[in-house]
């Protein structure tokens, strides 16, 4: 699994947009992964919706922060993309991206590691009379082919 992701401020009262995305390898959509769902610690600031937040606002005036939800790719699409708003910071550290990511990434593995240690099967059987049943029925199957063969 691949993460990737960039966090991306315009001057002034903006508020910052991180964009991410994630992307299972081929390996890891061939063993039918499900997917990881994790309440993750990055905060979601209050009005979210807003691209800005003025001074005295929102975050800025203490109000606290929600989380957002991470979630792993479905092995069958492979890939997921999303966008979250953030709080507006003076000094623009974010530590929360980082470590929910590892966390995220953490759970993954366990799961991959599940999947991996449940080997593949490919059986096949096969059955026939026994040698006890066959001497059985010899004799009489003898005696009819004998009738047979002179017209009874």
């Amino acid at each position: 699994m691949i993460i990737e992701w960039n966090i991306n401020k315009k001057r002034g009262n903006f508020r910052p947009v991180l964009s991410y995305s994630i992307k299972l390898e081929e390996f890891e959509k061939e063993l039918g992964l499900p997917q990881v769902v994790m309440e993750s610690t990055i905060p979601e600031p209050p009005n979210s919706w807003s691209a800005s937040c003025l001074p005295e606002k929102c975050e800025r005036s203490g109000e606290t922060c929600s989380t957002y939800r991470l979630y792993t790719p479905n092995h069958k699409k492979g890939e997921v993309e999303g966008k979250f708003t953030l709080p507006w910071r003076t000094d623009s550290d974010y530590p929360e991206i980082q470590d929910s990511f590892t966390r995220l990434r953490d759970h993954f593995e366990t799961i991959l590691k599940e999947a991996y240690n449940s080997h593949p099967v490919d059986l096949n059987g096969r059955l026939e009379l026994s040698e006890e049943t066959r001497k059985y029925i010899a004799g009489g199957l003898i005696s009819q082919r004998f009738l047979e063969a002179v017209g009874f």
